[in-house]
């Protein structure tokens, strides 16, 4: 199933995408689907097969016609999320185009690091701020949403908690990015004002999936247009490390649970940072008011704007006067 959420006559739904494009309003159908993504996916033995059913047969009362909707990121609201670094060519040619030598731990086991599950955004305005359009980058990854709780999990177990598929773009702002690593601590500001889900959570059953002695491996291919030019291409199965292999590792020592999103990192050529190093690109980032579209086979398109809001810049006085117990005279 494609599952949505999205907002109709001021209230937010849930609800399915039909093969035909209409939309399945979920409650409307049935009343004890009256609740959010969050709540399916932990009562997704309960309510799936209520679901299920009505899809099978939708009542004609609960269709809606989707130019009368707006989409929302299909899980709104994540009890938390990753983002990996699962795409060997993405990492090689970004060290490669900063005169680094492959790191050889990216072959010894697959890393993440959490990012802002309160800064989620589906389809539609991207707002940022001008720091943000200092060298802004999109990043073009797929993620996948957990179903079951996990701790310590094999790879089997790893692969059943999965409960869907979607698209992700982990938005980046590179100037605030590269200054702030200089200090070791990750991304930081450069990643936390937003990452676009959407346009839908497609359920296992739906996509191409192949099970490997590494986990499942998804064969979809994967396309960013900035403004309609084709500027990323990919395919998921280039992923070497799998969702499964991610998920077995983030589960070590700790209680993971439904409704965490865990992204995949970016694919090959899946960023205008490392197409500008390549030369594929001369120096190109976006600005306000571009549109980024992408796509990958099975789990739609995701489609968004950038939008500049009104806000105050970073504090310069903070930054010039300098840390207590220093002396800048």
């Amino acid at each position: 199933m494609k599952l949505i959420t999205f907002l109709h006559a001021g209230a937010e739904k849930i609800g399915v995408v039909l093969d035909d494009g209409r939309i399945l309003d979920a409650a409307a159908a049935e009343p004890r689907l009256a609740v959010d993504m969050l709540t399916l996916i932990r009562r997704q033995e309960e309510l799936l097969p209520l679901l299920r059913a009505l899809v099978a047969a939708p009542p004609v009362g609960a269709l809606l016609d989707p130019a009368t909707v707006r989409l929302l990121a299909p899980l709104p609201r994540p009890l938390s999320m990753r983002d990996g670094y699962a795409f060997r060519q993405h990492v090689s040619t970004a060290r490669r185009n900063r005169g680094l030598e492959m790191i050889p731990e990216f072959d010894s086991f697959p890393v993440t690091y959490f990012t802002n599950h309160l800064a989620v955004t589906g389809p539609g305005d991207v707002p940022v701020q001008t720091q943000h359009l200092n060298r802004l980058d999109y990043e073009l990854e797929l993620a996948v949403v957990t179903g079951r709780p996990l701790r310590n999990a094999s790879l089997e177990e790893a692969d059943a908690a999965i409960f869907g598929y979607l698209i992700m773009n982990d938005w980046s702002a590179r100037h605030l990015q590269m200054e702030e690593m200089k200090l070791s601590l990750g991304p930081c500001k450069g990643k936390d004002f937003a990452t676009s889900l959407g346009p839908w959570l497609v359920t296992k059953d739906e996509l191409d999936l192949e099970l490997t002695p590494q986990g499942e491996v998804l064969h979809a291919a994967m396309t960013c247009e900035v403004n309609g030019q084709l500027l990323s291409r990919g395919n998921a199965d280039s992923m070497n490390w799998t969702f499964a292999q991610i998920l077995q590792r983030s589960s070590y020592g700790i209680q993971m649970h439904p409704g965490e999103v865990i992204g995949s990192g970016t694919v090959g050529t899946g960023c205008l940072l490392e197409l500008n190093g390549s030369k594929v690109t001369d120096n190109l980032w976006l600005n306000e008011g571009d549109e980024v579209v992408m796509a990958i086979a099975g789990l739609g398109r995701l489609v968004n704007r950038v939008v500049r809001v009104d806000g105050p810049d970073l504090d310069d006085s903070l930054v010039s006067a300098g840390p207590r117990g220093m002396d800048h005279r």
